[in-house]
């Protein structure tokens, strides 16, 4: 195996969630069809209370990784906060609310916002900051999900029932349990526009008169649109999105220098569909993935994969020296796989 030039592990996990919802009940309140909701597999996602931010539900996920570790904010040499959704404010580094929430107002922050992706690529972003400042000892890194249904449908942005919550992870250098050992990417730029928020930047600041989240077409009619809706392309371009997303494992292991077939738990974003589909093509059964945490929590955009890692660990199902591959798909659109040694 090929030794990272930075070494650090996670040594503990804190979390915060939404109010449990149950899909079938609440389906109907999203979309016309909730049929078509149930057949992706959820039976419980979260929702936030109203008045509840993306920076309350990272505190307090940071508060209980922070205790469970025995430690205080202040011990924290760098706070990253990765959040996949539409942040408070525009113009406004979530980063730095979390670092005033927390307490630490001075301590060095990172911001990340490459959608769903930013909770796992961001651990390969932290190692370069740790590989050029030897100060860095204790990193907080918070991964949060907070859906804004004003701009967005939770249950018509794709084919995912989308959650609110949060996970925080202790990451401190030379630790051996849960251990970095690369970060890859497959981006493809051409995708950029699928799922995007078409109002509340600076080219359409403001919605058409009319316009709700609760109404508006779903995000997968442009992805037909793209296509135009010719299922020759559709269905080319599905075998591809497979087969990056068992490439970008592939190539996480050899950048470690590890085979594929060394990876023992199999941990993707929160859709037990795809990962119905992806764990034979890996030759895991579902009981090495997050299948189940996945129907239970929903999709929590870039808190999914540590989430379930945490989880996992505390359930004993992912075991000391376990290989496991933190991996997805975002937008950008951006395949994804970070490995991590139990």
């Amino acid at each position: 195996m090929i030794q990272p030039s930075v070494r650090f592990g996670i040594s503990e996990f804190g979390y915060a969630f939404g109010q449990d919802q149950d899909v079938e009940k609440t389906a109907p309140s999203y979309v016309s069809d909730p049929e078509r909701i149930l057949q992706w597999g959820y039976h419980t996602f979260h929702r936030a209370a109203d008045g509840i931010t993306a920076i309350d539900l990272a505190a307090e996920a940071a508060q209980d990784a922070l205790e469970r570790a025995g430690l205080d904010a202040g011990d924290v040499d760098l706070l990253v906060l990765a959040a996949s959704e539409v942040p408070n404010y525009l113009n406004w580094d979530s980063s730095t609310a979390l670092a005033r929430e927390l307490k630490i107002p001075h301590v060095q922050t990172l911001l990340l916002n490459e959608g769903c992706a930013s909770g796992v690529t961001g651990l390969g972003v932290v190692a370069g900051l740790m590989a050029v400042q030897p100060e860095i000892e204790k990193v907080l890194f918070v991964a949060v999900n907070r859906v804004s249904e004003y701009h967005r449908n939770r249950m018509k942005v794709n084919n995912a029932v989308h959650s609110d919550g949060a996970v925080a992870a202790i990451v401190r250098r030379d630790h051996e349990r849960n251990r970095w050992l690369s970060t890859v990417q497959i981006v493809d730029a051409e995708l950029c526009d699928w799922f995007r928020n078409d109002y509340g930047g600076a080219v359409a600041p403001l919605a058409p008169q009319g316009w709700s989240s609760a109404t508006a077409p779903a995000g997968h009619e442009r992805v037909h649109a793209h296509f135009q809706k010719d299922p020759k392309r559709m269905r080319a371009f599905a075998e591809q999105a497979v087969a990056r997303s068992i490439r970008v494992v592939e190539r996480a292991c050899h950048q470690a220098g590890l085979r594929r077939d060394e990876v023992t738990h199999f941990i993707y974003i929160n859709d037990p569909d795809g990962i119905s589909d992806l764990a034979p093509l890996l030759e895991l059964p579902l009981a090495r993935t997050n299948h189940a945490l996945a129907a239970a929590h929903g999709h929590m955009g870039a808190a999914d994969q540590l989430t379930a890692l945490g989880r996992l660990l505390e359930q004993g199902a992912v075991q000391p020296g376990d290989l496991v591959a933190l991996t997805g798909i975002s937008i950008g659109m951006r395949w994804y796989c970070t490995l991590v040694r139990a």
